[in-house]
């Protein structure tokens, strides 16, 4: 199978300016950037000793004490990098340059008010704005658009992602005690595909569930997303199989008229080291139509780190214009808020109840 799938890269340089210094910056961000050949100009974070040491990692050029300090210094065509957590976005983006380009991480706020606000501050400043909702171009994801795209597995009619793992949320300590775990930073990565697939639902059927022996605000969730009666597209997480890796699972499956395609997530088994992933499409018979043969294709890259590059890439070149769209603007992420917002509130006004039957 012979396919573009790895992101195209810019073509002028635009040393990058990191807000923050977590985990996945170490992880995630900075293993991209190095791969691809970006320019990380500088970084910073109010626990200025973690910028210290990602800046000895990765031969990071400066450190800056804060924000104003960094957009100070910074090149006047730098792209920025928020990775902070959702309550500092606004705050952040207001000391930015007007018309600069900038990259937050996924959510896009706390609630669908934070995001109405974080687009507003965006327009406003004239902001070339992306969330970084990296699964978009995870390989095994841009090679599914493909296959749906050309109409090789023909009408997409049923979307399925299903996650059951084991979930180390002590590895994110910032978010363990989040009122809105689950669904608004995790099961948010899963809305956020279906829409760059299917564009926005008719209506949403959610609930999410705690653990009775955790106090995390939630684990587990099952969503449901209406495009008509047609098609069936639904979202199982379990962060909680504690009893080893056997019946682990973590995939997305696309159905079509002609064909399916399967990707396991191999990230999320044993995170984070993580399994390998796994590509199949199922296409008929050259010599029999009714029955279906599953071929595996080897991809390079995966969701974490190698999708980070797609992210940036995009931002990059839409702002240099050699890419005509941005895939992850804050305007359209706005719609993956409010399709989040729909999901709690489904949550909170149940379903029909049977004594009303």
């Amino acid at each position: 199978m012979n396919i573009q799938y790895k992101p195209l890269l810019p073509q002028t340089e635009q040393p990058i300016v990191i807000i923050g210094a977590s985990g996945i910056v170490k992880d995630a961000h900075l293993p991209a950037y190095e791969m691809a050949g970006f320019k990380v100009f500088g970084i910073t974070n109010r626990t200025i000793s973690k910028a210290y040491d990602l800046q000895k990692q990765f031969k990071i050029d400066y450190v800056f004490e804060s924000v104003a300090d960094a957009v100070k210094n910074a090149p006047s065509n730098a792209v920025y990098d928020i990775t902070v957590l959702p309550d500092q976005y606004i705050e952040i983006l207001e000391q930015l340059p007007d018309g600069a380009a900038v990259l937050i991480q996924k959510p896009m706020g706390n609630d669908l008010a934070q995001a109405r606000e974080i687009v507003e501050v965006c327009e406003r400043k004239n902001l070339v704005a992306a969330i970084n909702f990296q699964l978009r171009f995870a390989s095994f994801v841009s090679v599914a658009r493909y296959l749906i795209d050309q109409g090789i597995i023909g009408e997409l009619y049923d979307l399925e992602f299903k996650v059951t793992v084991n979930t180390p949320w002590e590895l994110f300590p910032l978010i363990k005690e989040h009122p809105r775990l689950e669904i608004l930073f995790h099961s948010v990565h899963y809305i956020d595909c279906i829409r760059s697939f299917l564009g926005n639902p008719k209506s949403v059927y959610a609930k999410t569930a705690k653990h009775p022996l955790k106090k995390l605000s939630s684990s587990r969730s099952t969503i449901i997303l209406d495009y008509g009666e047609d098609k069936h597209v639904v979202i199982n997480t379990n962060h909680d199989h504690h009893f080893g890796p056997k019946h682990e699972e973590s995939y997305i499956k696309w159905e079509g008229t002609k064909g399916a395609v399967k990707a396991k997530m191999g990230l999320l088994m044993n995170y984070p080291d993580g399994l390998p992933d796994v590509f199949e499409y199922a296409l008929p018979k050259k010599d029999n139509e009714n029955e279906y043969e599953w071929t595996e294709v080897k991809l390079e890259g995966s969701w974490f780190p190698e999708a980070f590059i797609g992210a940036m890439s995009n931002l990059m070149r839409y702002k240099e214009g050699s890419d005509q769209k941005l895939s992850a603007s804050v305007q359209d992420v706005l719609n993956t808020m409010k399709v989040v917002e729909a999901c709690y509130e489904s949550n909170k006004n149940g379903g029909i109840s049977f004594d009303e039957v």
